[in-house]
């Protein structure tokens, strides 16, 4: 065999065993190079500060640290219509090299199965990082100007309550106590998060109705330890620590609307979360995926959400993943329930069942 022949092949054997090499020897060095260069965008589906946003930032901080290549994190607000503009933006337009993230509202997770054709997304498709924190909504009045003292008062007495987005928490949850409990909640949306809290401050509504505990903490701890706040209601399958003498809803509603705010619940344990877009390469996934885990136990970290009043209780991906599961086997009967609480035509709920359940035999169920 001449020298031109040796050469010949020696390169084809080359290129076999390159083909042929597992795609974990392109590993972490490469990664820490590509988030080197590329570096991490991070997308807050609502406006400066409001809970998600404190939450991302101070996330952040502490994430690029355990990120290969430590890469620079840009956070970019990008609010809208509760978070559907964002969520419809990470799953049709965003990056899909690992290079984009995203946090979400946990209210959208339930959209897909509600009939809800503005959301341009795929619950399932996405890829999910983790969730700082489980949320665990209240209901709150101004003191000195509102004599609602508790949820069994609110029966029956019309009341302002200030929202965000028609999609937001701040807006279904006092809709399903409207619808369930009894209440007359008339719900003024449009406000930025900031601007829902400011509106109870200066008595443009009478309440504000599922913003998460966590939030207020951090956004106006005064409202708590300056005592200028009614709780009066709480939104939870039990009731918090730090409210033992508060109803929580679910104890005032019948035993079918009780599956109603299970239901619901799955949402509030999905917390806060992180997200990245469909289809990203499955080594980014891992890379972002250990990097959050490392995260919520830094003590750097845990250090810093003491200090600015955040709690923490983790959820893994993983652990994200079988709670969207769980969710999209509902039972058509509950969803059927709850399109009939929020005036979702039937055509609309069997539409998204058809397309989104993740077993097409509980379409049929009534």
């Amino acid at each position: 065999m001449n020298k031109k022949s040796i050469g010949f092949l020696s390169a084809a054997l080359g290129a076999i065993a390159l083909i042929g090499a597992p795609a974990e020897s392109y590993g972490a060095s490469d990664i820490a190079n590509f988030y080197k260069v590329k570096g991490l965008r991070m997308v807050v589906g609502s406006g400066a500060g409001g809970g998600y946003d404190t939450y991302t930032r101070t996330f952040t901080r502490h994430f690029t640290r355990h990120i290969p290549g430590q890469p620079r994190i840009i956070v970019q607000n990008m609010p809208g219509a509760s978070g559907i503009r964002a969520t419809n933006f990470g799953y049709n337009k965003a990056p899909r090299d690992g290079s984009w993230m995203m946090a979400t509202y946990q209210s959208l997770i339930d959209e897909n199965l509600l009939g809800n054709r503005k959301v341009k997304f795929d619950v399932k498709k996405f890829n999910w990082i983790g969730s700082i924190g489980k949320t665990h909504h209240l209901c709150v009045t101004w003191k000195g100007r509102s004599k609602i003292l508790n949820l069994k008062q609110a029966i029956g007495t019309p009341l302002t309550v200030s929202a965000t987005g028609r999609a937001g928490n701040s807006a279904t949850v006092p809709l399903l106590l409207n619808q369930t409990v009894g209440t007359k909640f008339k719900v003024i949306a449009g406000y930025s998060t900031t601007g829902a809290r400011l509106a109870l401050e200066r008595g443009e509504v009478d309440a504000i109705c599922g913003l998460g505990y966590s939030t207020l903490m951090s956004s106006n701890p005064d409202w708590f330890l300056k005592d200028r706040i009614n709780v009066f209601a709480q939104i939870a399958l039990k009731r918090h620590k730090d409210f033992p003498n508060v109803p929580s809803a679910i104890e005032l509603v019948s035993k079918q609307d009780r599956k109603v705010y299970e239901f619901f619940g799955v949402a509030q344990q999905m917390g806060r979360p992180y997200v990245a877009p469909p289809k990203v390469p499955a080594d980014k996934i891992k890379a972002l995926r250990d990097a959050f885990n490392a995260t919520v136990v830094d003590k750097a970290f845990l250090k810093d959400m003491k200090r600015l009043r955040l709690s923490t209780d983790p959820l893994t991906g993983q652990e994200m993943e079988k709670l969207i599961d769980k969710l999209y086997r509902y039972d058509q009967a509950v969803l059927n329930r709850v399109g009939e609480l929020f005036g979702i035509a039937k055509s609309e709920r069997t539409y998204a069942c058809k397309k989104f359940a993740k077993d097409p035999k509980v379409c049929k169920k009534k």
